[in-house]
């Protein structure tokens, strides 16, 4: 995308081109954030699908393999900005760690208030000359509005929601200064003082994930990242995320992707040329 923003109506012509369009694996140089008010869509990220439907939105970030199947009846809209225009997002850091970012909305509640944001957002785009400035006010709006929406989806009660979110944010950012290092739950549990049982709760109830399966998550993001854009060996790249044996990593990353380190490379490389 050669634009810093972009926003486009997901209206029947476009779902229609995007259905009749090719089924095609595809990077891309932007974030994007989908905001669906109608419909269904099968989401493909890193060669995984998700069905959704209804109203909803979701996050993808720059750099991830990505394929979007609607129905016919899919409404609503698509956000697209370079990292420039929107720099040091929320959305962004945690897309560090999940390969799906997805919150579902509310017909009668906040589902309006997105849709409205991004109409403000589309008229004042469309003007002869836009005021970006305005319209990276209105977006951060929409960033928050989903980040907010993420929280309130956690599984907690309102008296413990914001220690544990806190607590939850603070072992991500201790997670993405260790994360290449060959170290366990207990070192994370240390670090913040807690139990490592008390740490696996509160990542259960922000992510419904454990904390070990955070910790594969974050390295095998990375790892993807390192297979497409250097040419390191897979026992360099796994040994650089702290995986000793080069077997070990290909077994921990098999088991998730369903393919091999090197057939991944392979198949990545393929798709962009």
């Amino acid at each position: 995308m050669k634009k810093l923003f972009r926003i486009i109506e997901i209206t029947e012509e476009v779902a229609e081109k995007i259905s009749a369009g090719p089924k095609e694996d595809h990077f891309h140089d932007f974030e994007e954030l989908i905001i669906i008010s109608s419909g269904r869509l099968k989401h493909y990220i890193d060669f995984r699908a998700e069905e959704l439907s209804g109203a909803f939105a979701c996050y993808v970030s720059m750099g991830k393999m990505h394929r979007l199947e609607p129905s016919g009846d899919l409404r609503g809209w698509v956000v697209n900005y370079k990292t420039e225009f929107i720099p040091d997002s929320k959305l962004s850091f945690y897309s560090n760690f999940f390969s799906f970012t997805n919150v579902l909305l509310e017909e009668k509640g906040n589902l309006s208030c997105f849709l409205s944001i991004c109409e403000v957002i589309n008229a004042e785009y469309r003007n002869d000359n836009p005021d970006y400035t305005t319209i990276r006010h209105l977006v951060n709006g929409l960033i928050s509005m989903f980040d907010t929406q993420l929280k309130r989806n956690f599984p907690t009660d309102d008296d413990t929601k914001i220690p544990q979110i806190t607590a939850f944010n603070n072992f991500l950012k201790i997670l993405e200064a260790n994360f290449r290092r060959d170290v366990g739950v207990s070192f994370y549990s240390d670090k913040m003082n807690m139990s490592e049982r008390n740490l696996n709760i509160i990542c259960r109830n922000n992510f419904q994930k454990s904390v070990s399966e955070i910790i594969e998550t974050r390295k095998l993001i990375e790892a993807k990242r390192m297979l497409l854009y250097t040419e390191k060996s897979v026992s360099e790249i796994g040994f650089e995320l702290g995986y000793n044996e080069k077997s070990y990593f290909t077994r921990v990353f098999r088991s998730r992707m369903d393919i091999t380190p090197s057939r991944y490379r392979e198949m990545i490389k393929g798709i962009i040329s």
